[in-house]
């Protein structure tokens, strides 16, 4: 049986993930931050498995032990990691005085820092599940790492620092760890209900394909990462329908 620990588990991305790998028979494994009802509620809608949910913020370093010994006892190995859990907050670009220090390191110590700890802790466990083919770390980027435009200033630099760690670790953990960003650009649900509608509606139009991604047009490609695109590492896969092209 092929387990996948996705982070933030149970939000819109993140459950859309998931479902995708319970479907086609994953072990799931679904950290979450403050909601133990919610990621438990979702774990119990998954197709049937030996799902698991776990209390990781990934910027608890004692946490990520613990995980690491918990996936360790219970499936042995790890075949593909979701570094979908972050963090971010509207703020306009202009408004340099709006993003507080306090923010900013919020951001890029879930976003950076906590990716990379995750990667570091499970390291073992993807490395001990190579058999016949490489294990799988995706990690959850953002358009906003290319074009500067997002939430705040902060967020996009956090989005580009990833993306640089992506390249970095596809090299250095290779051939037994392929590491690969998935770039979306605006995706419906959680995320944009907290900007102004105005100036979701001018994204919308400056996207080529003249609509936001879903959940599951991310889910897809991190699925099809897993499954099809095995000879795919250090890379970033945009899901932002021709964004950066206007």
């Amino acid at each position: 049986m092929k387990v996948a620990l996705i982070t933030g588990g149970a939000g819109g991305i993140g459950s859309a993930i998931c479902r995708k790998f319970a479907e086609v028979g994953y072990d799931v494994v679904i950290t979450y931050n403050s909601s133990a009802e919610k990621a438990e509620k979702f774990r119990d809608e998954l197709p049937q498995g030996n799902h698991s949910v776990f209390h990781a913020p990934v910027n608890d370093a004692a946490k990520l032990a613990d995980l690491k010994v918990f996936i360790a006892e219970k499936y042995e190995k790890l075949d593909v990691l979701v570094n979908n859990a972050g963090i971010t907050t509207p703020v306009a670009h202009e408004d340099l005085d709006g993003l507080s220090d306090e923010w900013i390191d919020r951001i890029f110590q879930t976003n950076v820092r906590g990716t990379f700890a995750m990667i570091r802790a499970m390291k073992p466990l993807l490395e001990k599940s190579q058999i016949d083919k490489p294990s799988l770390v995706v990690n959850i980027s953002s358009v906003a790492a290319v074009t500067g435009i997002g939430s705040n200033v902060a967020y996009c630099a956090s989005k580009a620092a990833i993306d640089s760690m992506t390249r970095s670790l596809g090299r250095a953990l290779a051939p037994s760890v392929r590491v690969v960003s998935v770039s979306p650009g605006f995706v419906e649900g959680e995320y944009t209900k907290n900007f102004d509608p105005a100036f979701l509606q001018k994204q919308r139009e400056a996207t080529p394909l003249n609509r936001f991604a879903t959940p599951d047009d991310v889910a897809n490609t991190v699925l099809a990462l897993a499954t099809t695109l095995t000879f795919t590492t250090g890379c970033i896969i945009p899901v932002d329908g021709g964004r950066p092209l206007k």
